[in-house]
């Protein structure tokens, strides 16, 4: 890049040339940036939020005097572009430049250093100009292979993200070579997506997402549909593809939900896992069984009782005298008012653990609602014997009224008889 050594560098002339022959750059449009371009970038692609920026810069008072330059140091400046973390008038001018473009920008204070400067090199409340060349640019890298790369189209709102187990709200474009292969609108749980026929890169992308955010990834093969490709989409094996995301909504999971997530993951994981011999094997076990009983609890929190009683189930199908096991699945029987069968858990943990005081308690609790259920049971069996006793003494009592009305009715019939005989 090179510098333009007529410019001007007292501050009128400066701010009087940038005014004439400079554009504004600012989404307000108040002149906070003024951008002269001094040599035209290649192509007319730019970089996108968020993408990584290769830049040289040269920053200058508006006395001419020099403050700082990456080409003195011999090396570019990287960073990652509308993440904060440059000055605000660099990532709105990056934002607008090609790759090899070369501007000149005169910054005003609320887009460079602010009222304070920077101590020993700018005075407060100082416009600065910048000479800046675009070396190149490049998607964000979303995992440490490069298997997911994202480019920000449009920049989501606030600064929350969905987390494992979030609900979200989508709508999906997918292509290979170009090849329009998924549109949909769909919602899917983070950390499930792959359920929905949505490639692992996607669901891994959500939690580096905002509401509304609209992106487009870049998935290797691995984040994609891998070495089997997808017969649904018509994809061959070990392709590349390339998924439009808008984040239309979401509600982020509470942490036992989100827990439940990992910790199914690493059941898979471990599932999958043989070991090479007798100790490693023994160590994923061990692992397995830990997994298993986390997830009791999790679903203890949640409610979900039979998830509880089928985790411990796994655990105790290993390990029969596992103390936490029993205990855990006898709280969920506990609560789904098998009385009976938690009380029998409880005691188990007795024999396994006889100083386990708090299911000692359980026991008492348990036996407390088992005379509670037969108590209830002989009220209603009392309620409904009474009822059938009313029910047959009410029938009995209309039978008998019948009785007596046929009877009655048989004596009258006589009587009428008997005195049409007299008559006669």
């Amino acid at each position: 890049m090179t510098t333009d050594q007529d410019l001007p560098m007292d501050s009128q002339s400066a701010t009087a040339m940038f005014a004439a022959k400079g554009l504004d750059v600012t989404p307000n449009k108040d002149q906070g940036v003024i951008k002269i371009v001094k040599c035209p970038g290649l192509g007319a692609e730019q970089p996108m939020i968020g993408d990584r920026v290769t830049v040289h810069y040269t920053g200058k008072l508006l006395t001419g005097k020099t403050f700082d330059c990456s080409r003195d140091r011999k090396e570019p400046f990287c960073f990652n572009v509308g993440r904060g973390q440059v000055l605000k008038a660099w990532d709105i001018c990056v934002l607008s430049m090609q790759k090899g473009e070369a501007c000149t920008l005169l910054c005003k204070p609320d887009y460079a250093y602010g009222p304070p400067g920077n101590p020993d090199k700018i005075p407060p409340n100082s416009s600065v100009i910048f000479e800046m060349e675009l070396v190149n640019f490049e998607g964000e890298l979303l995992t440490d292979d490069s298997g997911i790369m994202r480019r920000i189209k449009v920049k989501g709102d606030g600064y929350t993200n969905p987390n494992d187990g979030a609900s979200v709200d989508v709508h999906l474009e997918g292509r290979c070579a170009g090849r329009l292969f998924d549109c949909r609108d769909v919602s899917f749980i983070v950390g499930e997506a792959e359920d929905r026929g949505i490639p692992l890169g996607v669901d891994r992308a959500m939690d580096k997402m905002q509401r509304g955010e609209h992106c487009v990834l870049y998935l290797k093969p691995k984040y994609a549909f891998g070495s089997e490709g997808s017969a649904v989409y018509k994809i061959g094996p070990d392709e590349d593809v390339v998924y439009e995301v808008i984040l239309k909504d979401f509600q982020r999971a509470g942490r036992y939900l989100q827990a439940v997530i990992q910790y199914q993951r690493i059941v898979s994981w471990f599932e999958m896992e043989c070991g090479t011999g007798l100790e490693q094997q023994k160590k994923i076990q061990e692992c397995l069984l830990t997994a298993h009983l986390n997830l009791a609890l999790c679903f203890l929190r949640l409610k979900e009782f039979s998830q509880v009683v089928d985790n411990c189930n796994k655990v105790i199908e290993c390990d029969e005298s596992n103390e936490k096991a029993l205990y855990r699945r006898g709280e969920a029987r506990l609560l789904r008012n098998e009385f009976n069968l938690a009380r029998a858990d409880f005691q188990q943990v007795l024999l396994v653990n006889p100083s386990n005081r708090a299911a000692r308690a359980q026991i008492s609790i348990c036996q407390t609602k088992i005379k509670e259920h037969h108590e209830q049971d002989k009220r209603t069996y009392a309620n409904m014997f009474k009822k059938f006793a009313e029910r047959d003494a009410k029938t009995r009592k209309s039978k008998r009224r019948w009785e007596e009305s046929m009877r009655n009715g048989e004596v009258g019939i006589k009587r009428r008889r008997s005195s049409q005989e007299c008559q006669s």
